[in-house]
């Protein structure tokens, strides 16, 4: 039995991989790192239990033992990693100065409409000519300037010129150190930016009053990213420079695809196009995606195994069989450092490697430690890529298939009928299985997308894709390439307006989202039938889950971590109000798109009203993809007449005096008066002024009021009193004065501001208005977002404060904000 031997070290081998990954899934739940002699000690004993590993004889303990050692391994590898990491932190006392810089662009810039993003490796660092540590890697905005919510420019600065990956530059920069927004099942920004190797971020300082930026010529240290920036811009530049007619944006939009598919920059993918190919379930396949990378490996080694044929020298030297596979690998290795070496590319080509090397070895492992092989060598290289949905989607799918019963990746057969087939049947098997686990994560699943993928798989693969690659020999493919991309274009877009295209349901908790990934796996595995009909009550939990909502009587505020400006979602039993709704970040990023979107699909909310402060870009920038996924949703607010926001029409208009009810708590509008749209000279003296109250709590959402609406509110007699305050204009010198406070008298203040954001809110001063009067303050840039629930009052939950990491920021939830340097 000569593949005894084989299967034996196989069953060693899988405990050993599962203690591994088990022990770097429990480091990453720490909320803080251990001293470094803690993590020694881990791996000393883990050494320890591997010598008593050889002298021990019976199967069951050797397997337990191993599982102990690795997974002692696993965790102490990882805390010694991240605690040599953390080691490089930004000093806290540089936060905000001005830090002379020299280093060069290590990464593919990222152009913005005013704006360019890139890595930048640090040489050397000053501050007031004395050297600083800074760390050696920073993530950095070069800005042209501060514009309004019209686009008027501010604060003129000198325009980012046309940065190159490798370039050396010195300049003026203010850091910081990494925070982003932390909302229920939203992103974590921060988490991606450790998994990213950067331990700041910051902004190039290029005002009139700054020392000018100077560029020290090109280094040539990173010519596969240099190389990457020319073909991407050569590509973009095939795009018609003018967007006059619809036929010239499709062309664009069509252009920025086949950008992505040749050099993985994702970026150059439009916003509205991610929307029809997450509608669709085809967003893998636009993305340097594994299926890319095993298409591009298959199809070099079919060309590479023709070649070598051709030569009777070369076959005799080396089997064209093995050439073949491994000049496919090596091409497909090289395909993937182009595109950017993102996980999705570094998982298929360790997964292709390790297959390659066992059939030339001529030996065949059974597939649970293959798998498990792959993920552990993943997770060795980058540890953090376990708290990625696509790590996960991505080994599902592959234990999937293997387990399924689709033939091993060296036994494929490789006519194009055949290939066709088995692509088919992987889909359908991929598409039943992932349905829970992509509902746990995202909390929504396309019901086209097995349609939608028939066409595209095949058409992305073996046709886009292809001549997209072959564009860079021949840049008229592009064209092609293009062209291909339009038709499909429609074909998905005609797919993602079918009603019912998309099932959304709530966000289910953890337990109900692995029963009902158990009972995906079930129905696809080769199993009598009644065993895997036995898993359709596992799926119920994941599909049917409901948020609680308040009672009868009591209402909740979740104010959502948005950064500078206002959103703040207020339920009731059967209601639902958001008032205001975020800052636009861009031209085609705001907070509707990026937070609050997803945040009401993941509480499964149905908004009744989207009520609009006033008209300022940091409360009205999320209202378009706000209203965009809740049509339904009535539009209050103080916004001018003929206002873009208004073009739909349905718009009421909010003005003191206007209440309602909802499920037995109380809505009423304080402010502005009807004849205050006639004289109002600011926008902030317009801003809708809504008081909430039951039987014994009350709350005031006070948009951007300042002193003189302040001081009327106070002359009219208007009741004000609050157990919780929405803080006046985010804390600005302009609000919150002495009156006012004592009016409201509040036990709770909010401040919904930007991290150390360039208006120093909240401001000192302020601050210590709210603390003479024992106002406890809360800002989301210390606790994220905020839920405060009427039948609770003494309690409010920060969810900075929930499942603490120990790459997290480390501010707490109650600590007042530093304003900037």
């Amino acid at each position: 039995m000569p593949n005894r031997p084989v299967q034996s070290n196989a069953r060693l081998l899988t405990p050993a991989l599962l203690g591994w990954i088990a022990g770097l899934a429990l480091q990453l739940q720490q909320s803080e790192l251990w001293p470094a002699s803690h993590y020694g000690l881990l791996a000393a004993t883990s050494l320890a239990l591997t010598l008593v590993l050889f002298r021990l004889r019976r199967q069951a303990a050797r397997l337990l033992t191993i599982f102990i050692a690795t997974a002692l391994l696993g965790h102490a590898s990882t805390g010694l990693r991240a605690t040599l990491f953390q080691q490089q932190a930004l000093n806290p006392a540089l936060e905000g100065k001005d830090i002379r810089i020299t280093g060069r662009i290590s990464a593919m810039p990222q152009f913005g409409d005013n704006s360019t993003r890139f890595r930048f490796l640090v040489e050397g660092a000053t501050l007031d000519d004395q050297a600083v540590a800074v760390p050696p890697q920073l993530y950095l905005s070069w800005y042209g300037g501060f514009r309004n919510e019209d686009g008027v420019l501010l604060e003129p600065a000198q325009l980012p010129p046309d940065l190159q990956a490798g370039e050396r530059w010195q300049f003026t920069a203010r850091l910081r150190a990494p925070h982003g927004a932390r909302n229920p099942h939203g992103f974590d920004f921060e988490l991606w930016l450790w998994e990213q190797g950067l331990q700041a971020t910051g902004y190039v300082r290029a005002g009139r009053r700054d020392p000018p930026p100077q560029g020290l010529g090109q280094s040539w240290q990173h010519p596969v990213e240099w190389a990457r920036q020319q073909v991407r811009d050569a590509i973009v530049r095939r795009a018609p420079a003018l967007v006059d007619t619809p036929a010239d944006e499709a062309r664009a939009r069509a252009m920025g695809i086949v950008a992505a598919l040749v050099t993985g920059d994702q970026q150059a993918i439009a916003r509205g196009d991610w929307d029809v190919f997450r509608a669709t379930g085809v967003a893998h396949l636009m993305s340097i995606s594994g299926l890319h990378i095993t298409l591009f490996a298959w199809l070099a080694a079919l060309l590479l195994r023709s070649l070598w044929r051709s030569s009777p020298r070369l076959c005799l030297a080396v089997p064209a069989q093995h050439a073949g596979l491994l000049g496919g690998l090596l091409l497909a290795t090289a395909y993937a450092l182009f595109s950017g070496w993102g996980v999705p590319a570094q998982r298929t080509i360790l997964m292709l490697a390790t297959v390659s090397l066992l059939r030339l070895s001529a030996r065949r492992w059974p597939w649970p430690p293959l798998w498990l092989l792959a993920a552990a060598v993943v997770l060795l290289a980058d540890p953090w890529a376990l708290l990625q949905p696509g790590f996960w989607l991505s080994f599902v799918a592959v234990g999937v298939l293997f387990a399924g019963g689709t033939q091993a990746p060296q036994e494929m057969p490789f006519t194009l009928r055949q290939r066709l087939l088995g692509l088919l049947r992987e889909q359908v098997l991929i598409t039943l299985a992932l349905a829970p686990l992509t509902l746990l994560l995202f909390g929504q699943l396309s019901l086209v997308s097995l349609l939608a993928n028939l066409l595209a798989i095949p058409w992305v693969t073996l046709l886009v894709t292809p001549l997209a690659l072959l564009g860079v020999l021949w840049p008229a493919l592009w064209d092609v390439a293009a062209l291909t991309v339009q038709w499909l274009g429609g074909w998905l877009e005609g797919l993602a307006t079918l009603p019912l295209a998309v099932l959304s349901v709530a966000q289910a908790p953890l337990w109900a989202g692995l029963a009902g990934v158990l009972g995906g796996l079930l129905l696809v595995l080769r199993l009598p039938w009644r065993l895997r009909l036995s898993a359709l009550p596992l799926l119920l939990p994941v599909l049917l889950w409901q948020v609680p909502r308040p009672a009868p009587g009591q209402f909740e505020l979740l104010a959502a971590d948005i950064g500078q400006g206002n959103a703040v979602l207020v339920r009731t039993a059967t209601h639902a109000l958001l008032y205001d709704s975020g800052p636009r970040y861009s031209n085609d990023s705001d907070a509707g798109q990026r937070v609050l979107v997803p945040l009401l699909r993941a509480y499964d909310v149905r908004l009744d009203r989207l009520l609009l402060s006033h008209r300022d870009s940091d409360h009205t920038g999320g209202a378009a993809a706000v209203l965009a996924a809740q049509p339904q949703a009535g539009l209050w607010s103080s916004l001018e007449d003929g206002h873009t926001l208004l073009a739909r029409g349905g718009g009421q208009r909010c003005a003191a005096g206007q209440a309602w009810e909802w499920d037995g708590v109380h809505f009423e509008i304080l402010h502005p008066q009807p004849a205050d749209y006639a004289s109002a000279r600011r926008s902030n003296a317009l801003s809708c002024v809504l008081r909430i109250r039951n039987a014994t709590q009350a709350v005031l959402l006070a948009g951007d009021i300042e002193k003189a609406q302040e001081a009327r509110l106070l002359a009219t007699g208007a009741s004000l009193q609050a157990d919780v305050l929405l803080v006046p204009h985010h804390g600005s010198k302009t609000s919150s004065t002495a009156g006012f406070l004592d009016a409201v008298a509040p036990r709770l203040a909010l401040v919904q501001a930007g991290y150390r954001n360039r208006f120093g809110h909240p401001a000192p001063d302020v601050l210590a208005r709210y603390e003479a009067r024992d106002i406890r303050v809360i800002a989301t840039p210390q606790c994220g977002a905020l839920r405060w629930h009427s039948a609770q009052p003494q309690q409010t939950h920060c969810e900075r404060d929930g499942a603490r990491r120990y790459w997290q920021y480390r501010g707490t939830p109650t600590e007042q904000m530093v304003p900037p340097a």
